[in-house]
């Protein structure tokens, strides 16, 4: 019987780290998971099929991020302190959480021998761009110290790349949502929070005009593009952009929310603009498409019903995600 591939998810117990495990562990993958559980939730974990393995720890610990690494074959590194927001209020805190624990996990993976580390970097590495497509070799303008991290995380990876033969692929994540995103921290994404608030009955915040657009992608495209990344050839070193090529305003959002719910007397709150926010973001997966065989999963509007349905179905927006 051959040997089971294990892979480490750093944040597998947040949003999107839980889904990339399932991803794995659906595969037939061995999956250990480094988390502090400052934002994840161990009930993601303890609802998970296969051969899974928890460490409770912190990718600023060296220590633990070596019991972590040590005898697995691949590592995909979705930890971090995401919040823009928050990034601006706390930029060390930032820092320290996104840059040097990215450093000491890239060199616990030289160390180790790990076959491909798989780093999540994000959209918000272009700035302001005024482009209407997000090409991978644009120029980079992080406009906040959340993508700044990001976008040196990224110089990281391709310079452990290229100077110590450890193999690195960073997928630049746009705007993801489906279940589990948690509605919960005024660092929220719009969507769950546009979701727990109408449940409510309530009126959402938002900032801006509601005309700055996104673009919004269901988490299994995520997932997939991961578990593409971890096999794909010749890509060591690069960065793709991982989206729908498809943009939506968050006016658009809140009225598409509101329709499913049937709430169409809810109306927003229109609030200042936020430090950091940016005007529009559209990706160009052409890149992801053509050398990892990137596609979309599932379209925006499924994508939302099936979020929807689940925050209705636990009872999140009560409480139920705790």
């Amino acid at each position: 019987m051959s040997k089971r591939t294990v892979c480490l998810v750093t944040g597998g117990a947040g949003f999107i780290g839980s889904h990339v495990a399932e991803g794995l562990l659906k595969r037939g993958n061995s999956v250990r998971i480094l988390d502090n559980l400052s934002t994840g939730m161990m009930q993601h974990v303890q609802g998970m099929r296969g051969d899974v393995e928890f460490i409770k720890g912190d990718v600023r610990d060296a220590k633990a991020v070596d019991r972590a690494v040590r005898k697995c074959d691949y590592v995909f590194h979705l930890a971090a302190n995401r919040a823009v927001l928050q990034s601006v209020e706390a930029p060390l805190e930032a820092h320290e959480v996104n840059m040097t624990g990215t450093l000491k996990l890239l060199l616990a993976a030289s160390r180790h021998k790990i076959k491909r580390l798989i780093f999540t970097s994000s959209s918000s590495v272009y700035g302001s761009a005024k482009k209407k497509m997000l090409r991978e070799d644009d120029l980079l303008k992080p406009e906040s110290p959340y993508a700044a991290t990001k976008a040196a995380g990224e110089y990281y990876c391709r310079i452990f790349s290229r100077l110590y033969g450890l193999e690195t692929v960073s997928l630049r994540y746009f705007n993801v949502f489906g279940p589990r995103q948690n509605p919960e921290s005024r660092y929220s994404a719009v969507i769950p929070i546009f979701i727990e608030t109408v449940l409510k009955g309530k009126s959402p915040e938002i900032h801006w005009d509601g005309k700055q657009s996104r673009d919004f992608h269901y988490v299994d495209s995520v997932v997939e593009a991961n578990l593409l990344a971890m096999r794909a050839r010749g890509v060591s070193g690069e960065a793709f952009n991982i989206g729908s090529q498809k943009e939506y305003s968050v006016n658009h959002i809140f009225n598409a929310i509101k329709k499913i719910l049937n709430r169409p007397s809810i109306k927003p709150v229109y609030k200042p603009k936020r430090p950091g926010d940016v005007r529009r973001t559209l990706a160009d997966i052409s890149k992801a498409r053509r050398l990892l065989g990137y596609r979309l999963q599932t379209e925006f509007e499924p994508g939302l019903k099936q979020t929807v349905d689940w925050f209705v179905q636990t009872g999140s927006f009560k409480g139920g995600m705790r």
